[in-house]
C-alpha cells in the first residue's frame, strides 16, 4: 500500500510539473510581443544559418551574418532603440513556423516567400526582398533576358524544382538539362554544358558573389517575394515591423544594407 501511495504521489507530481510547463509554453506563445519589449528591449529572430548572403554562420567569429541578419538588427533598433538587443535562433524551412507558434521566436526572417497557403498560419510584413526566378550566365553572354532563350540554347535547372516548369512556360523552345543539385548545375554551366542556369535569384546571387565571372541577367520572371513572418494575433508588432521597414527606406538604411550584401546588382531590391 505504501509503495502504491508513493507511486501515485510521484505520478501526481509529474503531472503537475507537466501541466505547469504546458501552461508556461502557452503563456509565452500568447504573450504580446510589444508589451514584453517595454520591459525587456529584445526581439528574438528566427534566421537561417546556412544560406549564403542571407544568413550564414561565420565559423571564425561564431556569429551569423547576412542580409536577413542586418535587416533584423536595423528593425530592432527602429522599434526599440539603439540599445535594444536582436537575438538570433537558427531555423530551417521545416522548423521555423513551429518555433514561431510555440513562442520560441518572435519573428521569422529567413528567405521565406509570402504565399496564400502560409498566410493561413502566419501574418507577413511588407515585402523586404523581391525574390523570384532569374537567370545566371557567364559575363558577356548574348543571353540578357528570358526571352533570349530559344531552341539553340540550353538551360540548366535542378530536378524536382519548379524552375524547369517555369522555364517551359516562359521559353517553351529552350532545351532544358536537369541536374541533381545546384552545385552540379553550376559546374555544368562552367563546363559549357548549358548557356544559362535558372533558380531563385537569392541562390544565384550567392553563386555570383563567389564567382565574379558570372552574373544575373534580365531581372526576375516570376514573383516570390520574401516577407517577415509573425504569429497571428501580434497585430501591434506586425505594424511596428512595417513602420520600421518604411522608415529604413526613407532614411537610407535599407539601401545601405542592400549594397553591403549585393553591391553590383539591384536584383531583389525593394524600392
Amino acid at each position: 500500500m505504501k509503495f502504491l501511495k508513493s507511486t501515485l504521489s510521484v505520478l501526481a507530481m509529474g503531472l503537475l510539473l507537466f501541466t505547469l510547463a504546458a501552461c508556461k509554453v502557452t503563456s509565452v506563445a500568447n504573450e504580446d510581443i510589444m508589451e514584453r519589449t517595454e520591459k525587456s528591449p529584445e526581439i528574438v529572430w528566427g534566421v537561417k544559418y546556412d544560406t549564403r548572403l542571407f544568413g550564414m554562420m561565420n565559423v571564425a567569429t561564431s556569429e551569423v551574418e547576412g542580409f536577413d541578419i542586418d535587416i533584423a538588427k536595423e528593425i530592432t533598433k527602429e522599434i526599440l532603440g539603439e540599445d535594444a538587443k536582436a537575438t538570433f535562433v537558427e531555423v530551417t524551412s521545416k522548423t521555423r513556423i513551429p518555433l514561431l507558434k510555440n513562442g520560441n521566436i518572435d519573428a521569422i526572417i529567413a528567405t521565406m516567400t509570402i504565399t496564400d497557403e502560409r498566410k493561413k498560419q502566419v501574418d507577413f510584413s511588407d515585402v523586404y526582398f523581391d525574390a523570384g526566378q532569374s537567370l545566371l550566365v557567364k559575363k558577356g553572354s548574348k543571353i540578357t533576358r528570358v526571352e533570349d532563350l530559344n531552341g539553340e540554347t540550353t538551360v540548366l535547372a535542378v530536378k524536382g524544382s519548379t524552375s524547369a516548369i517555369n522555364i517551359r512556360e516562359h521559353a517553351p523552345d529552350a532545351k532544358i538539362l536537369e541536374l541533381e543539385n545546384y552545385a552540379e548545375a553550376f559546374t555544368a554551366l562552367q563546363s559549357g554544358q548549358g548557356d544559362a542556369m535558372t533558380t531563385d535569384n537569392a541562390i544565384l546571387l550567392g553563386m555570383a558573389s563567389e564567382n565574379p565571372d558570372y552574373t544575373l541577367v534580365g531581372g526576375n520572371f516570376t514573383k516570390e517575394p520574401y516577407g517577415i513572418a509573425i504569429d497571428k494575433g501580434q497585430t501591434d508588432f506586425t505594424q511596428a515591423v512595417n513602420q520600421a521597414l518604411t522608415e529604413m527606406h526613407k532614411n537610407g538604411t535599407y539601401d545601405k544594407v542592400y549594397k553591403k550584401w549585393f553591391p553590383d546588382t539591384t536584383d531583389g531590391k525593394v524600392e
